[in-house]
This record gives C-alpha cells, sequence and structure tokens, in this order.
C-alpha cells in the first residue's frame, strides 16, 4: 500500500473479545477527545454496513482498511479501531496499517476470562441478539498479535482507567491534548 497519515497522527487499535470493554473504552476516548477521534467500529462495518460474515477474505476488510486511511489520511488527530479482529484473520490487515502509517500506532489487548467476558455480556444491551453459545464460537483467549507495542488490558482495569491509561500513552506520544483542536474537523 502507500504511507498513511502524518507524523503526528496517533492510531489506537482497541482488540479483544465480545464483552471485554473495547467498545466502552473506545467511546470514552471519543467523549474525551472529541472530533479530534475517528471511531472505526468493526462490527459496524461489518455487520450493519455489509452484513458480512467474519471471514479471513471477506469485503469488510477493504472497507476497514479504507476507512482507517481515510481518517488519518483527511486530519483526525487520532483514529480508533475498535473490534474483535481476531489475530488469525486481520494480522495482514492490521500489520499494513501499522507498517504505513506515518504517526504511532498503539495497539491494546482486552485480556479478559471466560467467565467474565458471560458477566459481561449479560449486562450490555446486546444480549438479547446473541448468547453464550455465539459468543463461545468467537471467544479466543490470549489472541495477541506479537506486536512489541501490544499493551495487555486486563479484565481488573476499569473503563475510567484504561481511558485514562490510553490517554496518558497517548501524551507521551505527543499527541495534542484533550480539548486543544488541531484537526481541520475540530469546529465543525
Amino acid at each position: 500500500m502507500s504511507p498513511t497519515g502524518t507524523s503526528q497522527t496517533r492510531l489506537i487499535v482497541l482488540r479483544g473479545n465480545s464483552g471485554s470493554g473495547k467498545s466502552t473504552t473506545a467511546r470514552a476516548l471519543r467523549e474525551r477527545l472529541g472530533r479530534r477521534l475517528a471511531l472505526v467500529e468493526q462490527d459496524y462495518l461489518r455487520r450493519i454496513v455489509l452484513k458480512a460474515r467474519d471471514t479471513a477474505d471477506g469485503p469488510h476488510h477493504g472497507l476497514i482498511e479504507q476507512t482507517v486511511r481515510y481518517a488519518l489520511d483527511v486530519g483526525y488527530d487520532v483514529v480508533v479501531l475498535e473490534g474483535i479482529l481476531h489475530r488469525q484473520r486481520y494480522l495482514p490487515l492490521l500489520s499494513r496499517l501499522r507498517d504505513d502509517h506515518l504517526g504511532t500506532t498503539l495497539a491494546y489487548y482486552f485480556d479478559v476470562s471466560w467467565g467474565e467476558t458471560l458477566r459481561r455480556h449479560a449486562m450490555r444491551p446486546q444480549s438479547d441478539e446473541f448468547g453464550p453459545d455465539e459468543m463461545r464460537r468467537w471467544y479466543c483467549p490470549q489472541d495477541l498479535l506479537g506486536w512489541p507495542e501490544e499493551r495487555l488490558v486486563p479484565e481488573s482495569a476499569t473503563p475510567a482507567e484504561t481511558t485514562t491509561r490510553i490517554l496518558a500513552e497517548l501524551d507521551r506520544t505527543g499527541a495534542p491534548q484533550p480539548g486543544v483542536a488541531s484537526c481541520c474537523w475540530s469546529e465543525r
């Protein structure tokens, strides 16, 4: 592919099993960073936009990649890609994005046990859409990418703690602070 983003853009990849807290954290980051952050949700693009099965060669891979690249290229300071994003199916896509990104890429794996996954799922609005049988098929423990920059989020971490941690790590990379507009879309 080709280079994407700038030396100032930040790509955050939030991965983990269903119910592990990825979406909650992504939305909390959006709340803190506002319009400077573009949120790319695997489930939305795959299930809602394309209604595609989660396969290694499905059409959603291209849409996810193009959406992330587009957001990095049009001036968003931070792009969050969140989803289960199983290593076996998504490592090539994620590696291309990381390798082509001119800025900093941070990756987080939400390491949540099967029992805790079920407990959290029971409290989610979509608990009526799918149950333990489907989740068991999707569940893949310790599905790490093997990247040196990948960080574990333990199941004991609260969404607030995880959000604070990611914001602190963004700060260390030189990303603009919450409330400081630098993206071309900040005032729109």
